[in-house]
């Protein structure tokens, strides 16, 4: 039985950083847009270079087993160097790797990541066989012989597994985490409600939570619903709206701005644990996975998964590399020891 099991994408990620880079900031009237830039038709100086592996299913199952969790990864490979390199480090890191497709027809997906002065990135990806998952292809079985099911964003063709995979989680009483994917997103309110509603946790970021309620965040309201330092109306709006009749616990992360969650009576407002970023590229899917195998350990404790999800995705923005600077749960019990002030706010919706 295992705990944990992740469905996605893996990759190997190239990471590149340049000094000169540029960060130009476009605005419009209802939002704003920031660019990475580099002078056309030159040649630019490489500052920092270094290569990991990647990918949501694969960054989130090594964050389970680091965290003790039992578990297992469906990916696709392709027939290249990669496929064997990744199944080696996965068993390394403790991970079942038997449910793993191989594709003789697709390359194993690659990303290019272009890392700013600033610490955020740009990414330029090639899904190779990330974007070929098909039905008939996964291992029902071992999903059916876990307690949780990861799923993370699905590309391509592979999105259409995904009503699959919750109608079935649903039918075996199997507990689903979804972070959802801009090709399912894309789909719409409705499709996507559909997911919800077999799911026990569902997140997503700001940009993403815009995408599927169509929900904007408005620059220029100044009145907030609970007070003038807490949350955002509109992001109020997206909570209510993406958790719908459904019992899901939602959560939107907001960069810099820190994480809001929703349980139906309560909203939970997470700050940003400091740490000196490097790169940004794997927080998404550290907070993701740590606050799912938290709410798992301690009794679906909101503070507590919230707490724990934030210092490993801090950690983990410290380091190049998506799976570089894990924490395990008594490294980030000392963390939080260190940090009395740390705290979640809670607000009646």
């Amino acid at each position: 039985m295992y705990d944990f099991i992740t469905i996605g994408s893996a990759t190997q990620d190239v990471f590149v950083q340049s000094d000169v880079a540029s960060i130009v900031t476009v605005s419009q009237m209802a939002k704003k847009s920031e660019f990475m830039s580099f002078p056309y038709g030159a040649k630019t100086e490489i500052a920092d270079f270094s290569k990991n592996l990647g990918g949501g299913a694969v960054n989130t199952a090594t964050n389970f087993a680091n965290l003790g969790c039992k578990t297992s990864t469906i990916i696709k490979l392709g027939n290249d160097e990669l496929n064997n390199v990744i199944k080696l480090k996965l068993a390394k890191s403790g991970i079942d790797i038997m449910n793993i497709i191989d594709s003789n027809k697709y390359l194993t997906g690659f990303s290019i990541v272009l890392v700013s002065f600033q610490g955020d990135r740009t990414v330029l990806a090639h899904r190779g066989a990330n974007a070929h998952v098909h039905e008939k292809e996964v291992n029902f079985n071992a999903i059916k012989n876990s307690r949780w099911v990861y799923v993370s964003p699905l590309s391509g063709d592979s999105n259409k597994i995904l009503d699959k995979i919750s109608k079935f989680c649903e039918e075996n009483k199997i507990n689903l985490a979804i972070n959802a994917g801009t090709t399912a997103l894309k789909k719409g309110a409705k499709y996507f409600s559909k997911i919800l509603k077999t799911a026990q946790i569902v997140v997503m970021n700001k940009e993403e939570a815009t995408m599927v309620t169509k929900i904007q965040i408005r620059q220029d309201t100044k009145e907030l619903k609970f007070s003038k330092e807490e949350i955002h109306p509109d992001i109020v709006a997206m909570l209510k709206a993406l958790r719908g009749n459904t019992k899901a616990i939602v959560v939107i992360t907001d960069g810099k701005n820190g994480v809001y969650c929703y349980d139906g009576e309560k909203i939970y407002i997470c700050p940003v644990y400091p740490a000196v970023v490097v790169s940004t590229l794997g927080a998404g899917d550290a907070f993701s996975s740590t606050f799912c195998a938290s709410m798992d350990k301690y009794n679906w404790d909101i503070e507590k998964a919230l707490k724990y999800a934030t210092i490993n995705s801090a950690s983990v923005c410290t380091h190049f590399g998506a799976q570089e600077g894990f924490l395990t749960f008594d490294e980030i019990e000392e963390k939080i020891k260190q940090a009395p002030d740390f705290k979640v706010k809670v607000i009646c919706a």
